[in-house]
């Protein structure tokens, strides 16, 4: 569901629970392929029940932050009501239990304090406290974050992973996604016939060629770059343009998690 401007209208270790009723709903990274299985293990699928019927779909994706502590977008909270959400840890096929998945309920929701709907203002994060805690069964592991207020060079090759459309108002896809898509300075990113003002410096853009774009369903997943000598997860899924997802000089916009390290430490210690 990553959020798209129109402007802007709608683009985790101890011990399991007993999985939940797998069934789900997806509502592709566009230009992407089937990820390699067990190599993206920090990402999480956000998965909604709506009827309260316990049957969910996948809404958004997610990052493994701690053991207890999911990070996704903002604007993917759609109710405070946290028993109306599960996350999904291990997932590769959002369509087959295949043993690898760790399903948890969401306990309590966090929303930044500066985020108030408005995706141009910024602070499109949140972060979920599992009920109970994911575990290293091989499958998951807990992302590395950047240094505070790291930002990448124009160019620099980072990966979106996610289950959002393959094409804009097309099919989306059972397993995971990825795609190389090259960081756009902000300099870049905020001219006038790219983004503008409203690609601030606590975003990162990424893409932008008319080819790799996310879309509808990757909003909140991670941007996974290889830096000092790890993965790292630099962004989470913010925005992009309306209509075709894939736009050239329309970058995908993700929210810098270096930008906001003191209040992720501070939610999860």
């Amino acid at each position: 569901m990553i959020r798209l401007v129109a402007f802007l209208s709608c683009i985790g270790l101890i011990c399991a629970e007993t999985p939940f009723n797998h069934k789900v709903h997806n509502e592709r990274v566009i230009g992407g392929n089937d990820a390699r299985p067990n190599t993206w293990t920090w990402q999480a699928s956000l998965q909604y029940d709506s009827y309260n019927d316990g049957s969910y779909y996948h809404m958004c994706g997610g990052t493994i932050i701690s053991s207890f502590y999911i990070m996704t977008a903002a604007h993917c909270i759609l109710s405070m009501d946290a028993s109306a959400y599960r996350v999904v840890v291990g997932e590769y096929d959002l369509y087959e239990y295949d043993g690898s998945e760790q399903f948890s309920r969401v306990e309590m929701i966090t929303v930044h304090p500066g985020w108030n709907g408005d995706l141009a203002r910024g602070n499109d994060i949140a972060l979920l406290r599992l009920a109970n805690p994911v575990y290293d069964n091989g499958y998951v592991a807990i992302a590395e974050l950047p240094s505070p207020d790291q930002m990448l060079p124009h160019g620099f090759s980072c990966y979106i992973t996610g289950w959002g459309l393959m094409d804009y108002g097309g099919s989306a896809p059972n397993i995971l996604q990825v795609a190389l898509i090259p960081v756009v300075e902000h300099s870049m990113c905020s001219r006038p016939d790219w983004w503008g003002s409203i690609a601030l410096k606590t975003m990162v853009c990424a893409g932008g060629d008319g080819v790799i774009s996310g879309c509808q369903g990757d909003s909140g997943g991670p941007l996974s770059c290889y830096t000092s000598g790890a993965w790292r997860v630099h962004g989470v899924v913010s925005y992009g343009p309306s209509g075709m997802c894939n736009q050239v000089t329309k970058p995908t916009v993700f929210t810098r998690v270096s930008s906001f390290n003191d209040w992720i430490q501070s939610i999860i210690q």
